[in-house]
């Protein structure tokens, strides 16, 4: 197989982490979306995430002030609102009206979840000693929702320059975890 080089500023698209989420947080009665896609698993028991939020984004001071959020996990039938929030600020703008999204109070946290997405999982911030180098925030998920009606969720999955990808077909191999 011949090989060639590949562009470095590409290989996000390779490594892509897992779906686009919807990051919501609230201030003052106050709640906002935020598209992300740079987020991993970092613990299973309990769960931790680690996500990456830049400082010069609005959800940056929102998470540091509250030190608690929501993942919402979207589908590809709201592709179009979810890029569109990763497109607006919310510092001037109510995203949730803006996207016609939908509100709802989260059990354990301040911030919402979102109705149109096929899971949320409520967070709060355990680590914060990366936020300032990489800004990078460690979650602990304290509570999670799932819509059981979404069999087989199509998530939608950044590959970089607005090229997404749509899971989609499963297969079963043989595994030794449970």
């Amino acid at each position: 197989m011949a090989r060639k080089t590949f562009p470095l500023s590409k290989v996000y698209g390779l490594l892509e982490p897992g779906p686009v989420v919807l990051l919501t947080t609230a201030l003052g009665g106050r709640p906002n979306i935020m598209t992300m896609s740079w987020h991993t698993m970092l613990e299973f028991e309990p769960p931790l995430v680690g996500c990456v939020i830049s400082n010069r984004n609005h959800s940056f001071g929102l998470l540091e002030a509250t030190n608690e959020c929501v993942i919402n996990i979207p589908t590809v039938e709201i592709a179009e609102k979810v890029v569109g929030c990763g497109n607006t600020s919310g510092a001037n703008t109510d995203k949730f009206e803006r996207f016609d999204l939908t509100p709802k109070p989260a059990a354990r946290v301040g911030a919402p979840l979102i109705e149109e997405c096929f899971a949320n999982l409520e967070c709060r911030v355990v680590d914060t000693g990366m936020v300032a180098k990489y800004c990078l925030f460690v979650l602990e998920v304290v509570k999670a929702w799932i819509d059981p009606a979404v069999k087989n969720p199509r998530t939608i999955h950044h590959l970089g320059r607005g090229n997404f990808m749509v899971a989609g077909e499963k297969i079963k191999l043989k595994s030794k975890m449970k």
